[in-house]
């Protein structure tokens, strides 16, 4: 606060203490900047199932991060008196840049503010944050859908095609959406598909601690029918991780379960939606708001608030995820 106050009359004079109309006490950047960031962690997906170990090495648009895989080591045969072959290590690296940024801008007039009771630093925190969620989780989710590896090995099961009466079982070849609508005759039990997945990251000896499931509200309602195995109190001793088509903090097929609107769309049929499973070290992001302030308006009687948000992020372990189109009707 000592900043604007030592500011005087003459200089952005309207956050000096003895100024009027002005709400910019509720509006101090560093404490804004806290609170938009705080709300943002709060209710982002993304935040939850990528590894983020690297938001310290950035500071603006533009940065970039080298991350080193880690290197795979031959195993030899060895009799008495063999010479052992010696290696070098190979390293690979892979490089995530910051190159998307997003902004905010709203302006807070004073009658707004002067005749409320509405704690407008908290509204306005949360709906921005909210915002960036959105725009960043979308982002992020539709590049991890597209990362990941749809040969040797391949991790995409079904198709991005016409949910008809001729939806394909688990089984059978990837040239339509797996049906889990039951439409096309038996529909796949969603338990199952799940369990396919787990076992595609199991292939790949991907750790079962850290694995994530991230699904539409769609595919959630198909598993909470009561044909669902998860559904039956004998299945899961009565410790079922949803009900009613919510989420908690149980692990199911060994995933921690999330929920999104912001899964990419498959383009070709209705009623199809895509899924995704994997592990937190399958991709790395990096991300900070960059800077907020607050500044006069100077066409009306308000204060302008504005933010710039920046990422960004690479999927380092393609083998680590894995996905599957599916059918609801």
């Amino acid at each position: 606060m000592a900043k604007f106050e030592t500011a005087g009359a003459g200089i952005n004079s309207n956050f000096d203490s003895g100024a009027s109309n002005t709400d910019g006490n509720n509006f101090l950047p560093e404490i804004y900047s806290k609170k938009v960031l705080n709300f943002f962690r709060k209710s982002s997906v993304v935040e939850a199932i990528t590894n983020t170990d690297y938001e310290g090495d950035i500071a603006g648009f533009g940065d970039s991060v080298k991350i080193v895989k880690e290197p795979t080591i031959a195993i030899e045969d060895y009799t008495r008196g063999k010479v052992v072959p010696q290696a070098y290590i190979q390293d690979e690296v892979t490089s995530l840049v910051v190159n998307q940024a997003k902004s905010f801008k709203f302006v807070v007039d004073d009658i707004e503010s002067k005749m409320s009771h509405v704690n407008w630093k908290e509204v306005a925190a949360s709906s921005a944050a909210y915002a960036l969620k959105d725009t960043y989780d979308s982002a992020v989710l539709a590049q991890m859908f597209a990362g990941v590896s749809s040969s040797a090995p391949d991790h995409v099961l079904g198709a991005d095609a016409d949910a008809d009466e001729d939806s394909i079982l688990l089984a059978e070849a990837n040239s339509k959406p797996i049906d889990i609508g039951g439409t096309g005759g038996v529909a796949v039990d969603p338990l199952d598909v799940m369990a396919h997945l787990a076992r595609l990251l199991d292939e790949q000896n991907v750790p079962e601690e850290g694995r994530f499931f991230v699904a539409p509200p769609a595919f959630y309602e198909q598993l909470s029918q009561s044909g669902s195995k998860l559904m039956s109190v004998d299945f899961n001793a009565g410790q079922g991780s949803i009900r009613n088509g919510l989420v908690s903090s149980g692990k199911l097929r060994g995933f921690d379960m999330y929920k999104s609107n912001n899964c990419p769309a498959a383009t070709q049929g209705l009623q199809v939606n895509q899924i995704l499973a994997g592990h937190v070290s399958a991709t790395a992001t990096a991300q900070t708001i960059v800077n907020t302030e607050v500044l006069r308006d100077q066409d009306s009687f308000g204060d302008i608030c504005r933010g710039l948000h920046v990422f960004g992020s690479a999927v380092l372990r393609p083998e680590a995820l894995a996905k599957a189109y599916v059918s609801t009707i």
